[in-house]
């Protein structure tokens, strides 16, 4: 199969290492530097490359915030037969845009990514493929996340961004708390470094996908419900009440088998 994929970031360039030895692969990015990272692969800066290659598949690893505008500057050099696909963790607007742009579409979400994930062991790690769209496009992911040994689950759009925002906001809200009030310390304890970790992983992000996590409709009972929380462990810290600090950890434990 002949496939393009849009944008030669970390999670492009981990995409075209995996394809591209079973596949005729090409990457486009508008700037020419980041190409210098990929290999085994055609490297596009021009539309008319991308014309002459003829996709059948299209995968768009750009980033979130130009997730839209890379579909829609490369679709008048499509065939009509190519199908368009997407791996953004934030899926706003693209139902509408692949309802309304005339080409077959399939939309998936690996859960993982290079900062913390290893790529060479992925089976710990899930990808969500969304159940509208194509069904050759649909069965062409599951057969490329299952060779990669992840665990799949379909979910519908509305159902994807459920689960963001209770598996992405929450962590990543909680991540925030802890740099917010952090301070500097000399000699930091394996959980405080493990916890640092963390947090530079995720303000590593892009801050448009950050916010776009954040801004999902379904994140601010995520973050009341941490609220709720910090509000009752604080009474029991004040208190010193010996009886609910137990009962907490025992409630907290149970969630966690």
């Amino acid at each position: 199969m002949r496939i393009l994929i849009l944008g030669a970031g970390k999670m492009g360039s981990f995409f075209t290492d995996v394809l591209s030895f079973q596949h005729e692969t090409a990457v486009f990015d508008v700037d020419p530097k980041r190409l210098r990272f990929v290999y085994n692969t055609y490297r596009f800066t021009t539309l008319d490359e991308i014309s002459e290659f003829k996709p059948e598949l299209v995968i768009n690893a750009a980033t979130v915030k130009y997730t839209i505008d890379a579909f829609r500057q490369v679709l008048p050099v499509l065939p009509k037969d190519c199908i368009l696909s997407d791996i953004a963790s934030v899926k706003t607007g693209l139902k509408e845009f692949y309802e309304g742009c005339g080409f077959r579409y399939v939309s998936t979400h690996p859960m993982f990514g290079p900062t913390f994930a290893n790529l060479d062991k992925l089976s710990t790690e899930n990808a969500i493929i969304i159940t509208e769209g194509d069904h050759l496009g649909r069965i062409f992911f599951k057969d490329l996340y299952q060779g990669l040994g992840l665990n799949i689950f379909e979910y519908s759009f509305d159902e994807h961004d459920e689960t963001v925002a209770y598996s992405l906001s929450i962590p990543f809200v909680s991540t925030f708390v802890f740099a917010a009030v952090m301070k500097h310390q000399d000699a930091p304890g394996t959980t405080f470094k493990r916890h640092m970790a963390i947090a530079k992983g995720v303000l590593n992000e892009d801050d448009y996908l950050l916010q776009e996590i954040l801004f999902n409709p379904r994140t601010p009972a995520q973050v009341e419900g941490i609220r709720t929380e910090l509000h009752e462990l604080l009474d029991i810290i004040t208190n010193k009440d010996a009886n609910r600090m137990k009962e907490y950890l025992k409630k907290i434990r149970k969630k966690i088998q």
